[in-house]
């Protein structure tokens, strides 16, 4: 704070002391000098007035502008926080995409490989299919040729009916004998009566398979001579005479029932 100029005090101590008589002073006779104090303490009161104003002016636009700052920071943690935010979806996005596309490539991998299996598998069923139907046409082909050749068989047959008809109701008549079915393919069943005088209704039989070339006599009753039956069904094959053979299998049964 600026000091006030005293005149009286700056006088008192520039001049010596009073004698003790009332002598007058040089400095008496010297005039009064203004120095302008009251305006120089209104003009450094104006000052100090105005550089308060300028601080505090200052102060105010500093903390203006700190807080301004503090603000401004503030707002770049948060877009900050907001990008690595963004930035952490995405890279989950991202690696989820690179998730989805690797299973949808091991999903293609694994439908290439399936259709390539089905198109082998496809490829082999065309071609077993192809060959099914050049077997199914050799074997039609091989039918029809067999039906052809067993309705000749069988015209033929019927054109011998009336020849064979009565040569068979002959050794029917003369041998008491009778023809059956054996109850399987190429077998037939030879039944003879009238070979026990005791009793003209008992029967004697045995059966003839014809599968093969050389026929054999697969059951015989009643029993006879292993022997004697082998002999008969040797000379069968040897000579293909079915009617000696009927004839010595009814003489057999007959010498057996005696």
């Amino acid at each position: 704070m600026a000091t006030l100029f005293e005149p009286s005090l700056s006088t008192s101590i520039m001049r010596p002391p009073l004698s003790t008589t009332l002598a007058p002073s040089i400095a008496d006779s010297l005039p009064n000098i203004n120095f302008g104090f009251e305006e120089l303490r209104d003009r450094m009161t104006k000052f100090t007035h105005r550089f308060d104003d300028f601080i505090a002016e200052g102060r105010k636009r500093v903390l203006e502008e700190r807080n301004q700052f503090r603000m401004n920071v503030a707002e770049l943690h948060e877009d900050q926080r907001m990008i690595k935010r963004s930035i952490e979806i995405l890279s989950h996005k991202s690696t989820t995409h690179a998730q989805n596309l690797a299973k949808e490539a091991a999903e293609t991998s694994e439908m290439h490989a399936a259709i390539a299996s089905i198109t082998s598998q496809r490829d082999v069923r065309s071609s077993h299919r192809d060959r099914l139907r050049s077997e199914i046409a050799s074997v039609q082909r091989t039918i029809t040729q067999r039906l052809d050749a067993q309705r000749q068989h069988a015209a033929y047959l019927d054109s011998q009916v009336r020849f064979n008809q009565p040569e068979l109701d002959f050794w029917q008549d003369y041998l008491c004998l009778r023809i059956e079915g054996a109850g399987m393919v190429d077998r037939l069943k030879f039944v003879f009566t009238h070979v026990d005088e005791r009793n003209w209704e008992r029967e004697a039989w045995f059966e003839l398979c014809t599968e093969r070339r050389d026929y054999e006599i697969k059951s015989v009753r009643p029993n006879i001579q292993g022997e004697a039956v082998r002999q008969c069904i040797e000379r069968l094959n040897e000579n293909r005479d079915l009617t000696v053979f009927l004839k010595s299998m009814r003489e057999l049964f007959v010498d057996s029932m005696k």
